[in-house]
């Protein structure tokens, strides 16, 4: 991949071999984030576990404490006065089985996360091709599958991130954006690394976070000191 001179530029800004704090590392991502809008901050975390093993899944679910800096669109697919809940909760798009033939017909994706209800899943199974794909699948794991919609739509829409392993056990974030500064976003980067040590798998051997970089959507990785587990 060609990069152009302002990547070419940030990557002479610093050593791309060393291990910086966090501090430090945030410090570098937020100076070397020159696009001209609002740079989303990644996290990328390489952990010590095998992700084809079901005893070392790491998966959860965090509500940032600065949130994620981006607007959430939210669909909930539920009936009746879970519905209402849902429209005076704040959700974006709330229906039933006619948007599920939308998205289905239409190939309509406007929404950023999906919730439903528990008696709804055999309607939204009919989507799962559609949804799973693109992360937005439902599952009560990520509490996107409850009745209490309402506090499910307060989540999301304040900064609920999913964190989970993909197949070469690394674990891809948001903490937030450039202009957050750098003391949200340690405080949202904490936060995160300190639920994905909680749910260090008891199958886990040997060194469990290996590695983690930040960068800004459109510039070089910074390698971060990893916390000892």
């Amino acid at each position: 991949m060609k990069h152009g001179k302002k990547y070419a530029d940030s990557v002479k800004a610093f050593d791309r071999t060393k291990q910086y704090e966090v501090g430090e590392a945030l410090d570098i991502v937020i100076a070397n984030a020159k696009a001209k809008f609002d740079e989303t901050v990644e996290f990328h975390c390489r952990l010590g576990v095998d992700p084809k093993q079901a005893d070392q899944q790491v998966r959860g679910v965090i509500v940032l404490p600065n949130g994620t800096g981006k607007t959430v669109r939210v669909l909930v697919l539920a009936k009746g006065e879970k519905a209402d809940a849902a429209q005076a909760a704040g959700a974006d798009y709330v229906g039933a089985e006619e948007l599920v033939t939308k998205i289905q017909k239409e190939n309509w994706f406007e929404f950023d996360a999906v919730i439903t209800t528990p008696d709804m899943m055999g309607v939204v199974g009919r989507i799962g091709k559609l949804l799973g794909p693109k992360g937005l699948m439902p599952n009560p794991k990520s509490g996107t599958v409850t009745n209490d919609v309402a506090k499910a739509i307060a989540d999301i829409k304040a900064g609920k991130v999913e964190y989970r392993l993909d197949k070469q056990a690394i674990i891809h974030c948001t903490i937030g954006k450039k202009s957050f500064g750098r003391e949200k976003l340690n405080e949202n980067y904490n936060a995160l690394v300190d639920a994905i040590i909680k749910a260090k798998p008891a199958a886990a051997k040997g060194q469990y976070v290996k590695s983690i970089s930040l960068t800004s959507t459109m510039g070089p990785g910074v390698k971060v000191l990893p916390k000892t587990v």
